[in-house]
């Protein structure tokens, strides 16, 4: 008798210890989440991050906030979210750079892309747009791609190359296009496309190859001038700027250096939250109201799976890995 009373007590026992970790799953969130951004605030990871909070906060009935915590290229922030607790607390608004370039670039990570972290969904994917100050490239009589390569060439390093940091897509873009055309051009990096695009508009920065969400104001209002997009195709939000491919000339052929941004988990984050927050921001995504608003500033909506979204990440990193020995940069 007391033999079975205790393997009965045993069993009990265990199924406490089985079933509290999914009590406490199905009880989140009972507080704040926070969707750390890498970078500062204002550029494209930001805009996006803050368009789907409010939305994951209505459909959760609790305060999704944002946290910008910028520096090394998105390393610093990425960092953060790796090493914290992997409870649906902490989550990461991760970038073609945090999770598909700085792998190649640096030759130290804090984190590592794939290990640390838990794919939840794509955000948007964006092109990017290759762009001056629009009153320097008046002054300097460049309009378009051509016109830029030639001044390039018959002044190497006059003009200065911003970016959002090192190894961002911004900064990559660039160095690609130097690459390829044969140019060369100071790189100017910054803790964010906020700040970056602040000098653009001020004149203390001739070019950049911005996201286009966070560009697109300062384009609409003369203050920027597109000269091309780094995608494939041509963006509906810009259907007259040319691709840098169609206006590039043969050294060109074949550019392309798009850019995405999607929400990342620490690794250990249980899969159900996973899953709920992919299903809510899939949602919010597909709704009119969000869906509209990131078409009109240029990002195509995403809303994958976790399993698709991780697929993808380890293409990106093949992909970009190419890019990052033809353009020769490297980041210690």
């Amino acid at each position: 008798m007391n033999r079975r009373l205790a393997l009965a007590a045993s069993a009990v026992a265990a199924s406490i210890f089985v079933a509290a970790p999914a009590w406490s799953q199905s009880h989140w969130p009972d507080k704040t989440v926070k969707i750390v951004v890498p970078f500062a605030a204002g550029g494209t990871t930001d805009i996006l991050a803050r368009a789907i909070a409010p939305e994951l906060s209505k459909a959760f009935g609790q305060q999704f906030i944002v946290d910008n915590r910028s520096g090394a290229g998105g390393n610093v922030g990425a960092d953060i979210v790796a090493k914290s607790a992997p409870d649906g607390y902490t989550l990461l608004m991760g970038t073609v750079g945090t999770h598909g370039i700085n792998r190649a670039l640096y030759s130290k990570l804090p984190y590592d892309p794939i290990k640390d972290f838990a794919p939840i969904t794509l955000v948007a994917g964006v092109p990017n747009v290759m762009e001056m100050n629009a009153a320097k490239a008046k002054e300097l009589g460049i309009t378009d791609v051509a016109s830029f390569i030639k001044y390039a060439k018959a002044h190497p390093g006059k003009l200065n190359m911003a970016s959002s940091g090192n190894g961002t897509s911004i900064h990559m873009a660039g160095e690609l296009f130097k690459s390829m055309a044969g140019v060369y051009m100071l790189h100017v990096p910054y803790r964010g496309s906020g700040p970056a695009l602040l000098d653009m508009v001020a004149g203390n920065m001739d070019v950049m190859f911005d996201n286009l969400p966070s560009s697109m104001q300062q384009i609409k209002g003369g203050k920027l001038l597109p000269l091309a997009v780094t995608s494939a195709k041509r963006s509906p939000a810009l259907p007259d700027v040319p691709t840098v491919e169609e206006v590039g000339g043969p050294a060109l052929k074949g550019y392309e250096a798009s850019s995405w941004f999607g929400l990342l988990a620490p690794a250990g984050t249980p899969a159900d939250i996973v899953n709920r927050i992919q299903q809510e921001t899939a949602k919010a995504l597909a709704s009119p109201a969000v869906r509209d608003k990131l078409l009109a500033q240029g990002a195509a909506p995403g809303g994958n799976t976790p399993a698709e979204f991780a697929r993808m990440i380890d293409a990106e990193h093949v992909k970009w890995a190419k890019v990052v020995k033809a353009s020769g940069a490297k980041v210690d």
